[in-house]
């Protein structure tokens, strides 16, 4: 296979980074969004493959129509497989029901909150999200320790994340963050994540790359259900850029010893914030069309490439032009991979917006930056100083007289009014 023809996911490592389920989604929406079709068929021979594994027999189903017999014999319909696994699922949800039955007649609060736990794992593996969501949802009355309602937070956080219902993220995971005596950094980690991902998908690309930058240990591979450490540090990373400044970026990622070694699982993603940083915008740009198509097949960045991009380049336009007094705009374009006049387009926008402090001369090309005047600034500043210190003297003035004069102002209840000599 020629070097251009590779295609921009490797499906292999994609799937072991995550649980099988979490896998299964991602290969089915690789296979939704892919152009190529061998890539496409490669994806759905996956997750057919790890769905054979588990009890999610309709999703089974759904993926082998969509193979359509383009892979052989061996990925039609394996109608005996089916018809044993929803036999044995219908048995296994029998004994469950009656167990809780059981659990709920002897009232005993421990083993009914266990009971709906495990009817929810059931559900959960069986592809069936809404009745999983509900059982999660029924421990809460159930639960007696600190630990039980994170363990049902983070069940219903996961459950919410599958099946894109982000308001119950938000609110399942502010709940867990005010149950007391939860410290634990795993747990903690988790729920900064989740948080995470539910701020990406509201665009909040600020508070996204704060929660992805702020967790205190690696999750390594803990959290594989819902995301990976690949996935922090993209996610993080990205929404860094789009959406802090130089200082910030520099203490949160930079400096951050944490979220650095995060970043070692992602070298593209390493080198292209330390190019931002570096102000090597050529470099900067290429990686990020490198990384594009890969980054469109994501299960919950593919909606924010577009803007994430846009928000990174007028960064970028913004951080280039800042230490300058005058700019070629041909050198520029040259530096942002872009011709002169469509650079000029860009720039005109973001000094519309008021991003960037300049005007534009269209006939040399050249773009003047409008600094403040600073020996302007220097006595408006002063003269503030002054009123500042005249009015803390008089006050002091005051104060001083009347403690002098023995004038006092007692409050309603101090027994008596103040006394003028």
């Amino acid at each position: 296979m020629m070097t251009d023809e590779l295609p921009p996911l490797d499906l292999e490592v994609l799937a072991a980074n995550y649980s099988p389920t979490a896998a299964i989604a991602r290969l089915c929406f690789v296979a939704d969004r892919a152009e190529a079709e061998t890539l496409q068929l490669d994806a759905l021979r996956m997750a057919a493959d790890l769905l054979k594994q588990g009890d999610n027999t309709k999703l089974y189903t759904s993926v082998v129509e969509r193979i359509a017999g383009r892979l052989g014999a061996a990925y039609e319909l394996d109608r005996d497989w089916v018809d044993e696994v929803d036999r044995r699922a219908a048995k296994r949800q029998e004994i469950l029901d009656a167990e809780l039955n059981g659990y709920k007649t002897n009232m005993i609060k421990e083993s009914i909150r266990m009971g709906h736990n495990d009817l929810g794992d059931f559900f959960y593996q069986r592809g069936d999200l809404n009745s999983a969501f509900k059982c999660y949802v029924r421990t809460r009355d159930y639960c007696t320790t600190s630990r039980h309602v994170v363990a049902m937070c983070l069940n219903v956080v996961r459950v919410s994340i599958e099946s894109e219902n982000f308001v119950h993220v938000q609110n399942y995971v502010q709940k867990a963050s005010q149950v007391p005596d939860v410290s634990e950094p795993a747990v903690l980690a988790k729920l900064g994540c989740a948080a995470g991902l539910a701020a990406l998908e509201s665009r909040k690309y600020k508070m996204a790359a704060r929660k992805f930058t702020e967790l205190a240990v690696e999750l390594e591979d803990s959290y594989s259900e819902v995301i990976s450490p690949q996935d922090v540090a993209t996610y993080g990373g990205l929404c860094a850029l789009a959406s802090l400044d130089r200082k910030e970026l520099k203490e949160r990622v930079l400096d951050n010893i944490t979220f650095r070694a995060a970043l070692e699982v992602v070298p593209e993603v390493r080198e292209l914030i330390n190019d931002f940083y570096a102000s090597r915008y050529p470099s900067c740009l290429a990686c990020l069309e490198k990384m594009k198509p890969a980054l469109a097949l994501d299960i919950h960045l593919h909606d924010h490439v577009e803007s994430l991009y846009e928000q990174i380049r007028h960064r970028a336009l913004i951080q280039y032009t800042t230490p300058y007094t005058v700019v070629d705009l041909a050198a520029m374009a040259h530096a942002f991979r872009t011709d002169t006049p469509a650079l000029e387009k860009e720039l005109a926008a973001l000094i519309m917006d008021e991003k960037i402090a300049a005007r534009i001369d269209s006939q040399s090309k050249i773009l003047y930056a409008r600094h403040a005047n600073q020996r302007n600034a220097t006595y408006a500043r002063a003269l503030a100083t002054g009123r500042e210190f005249r009015q803390g003297t008089h006050a002091m003035l005051i104060r001083a007289s009347l403690l002098k004069n023995d004038c006092v102002v007692r409050g309603a209840g101090g027994g008596g009014g103040g006394r003028e000599r």
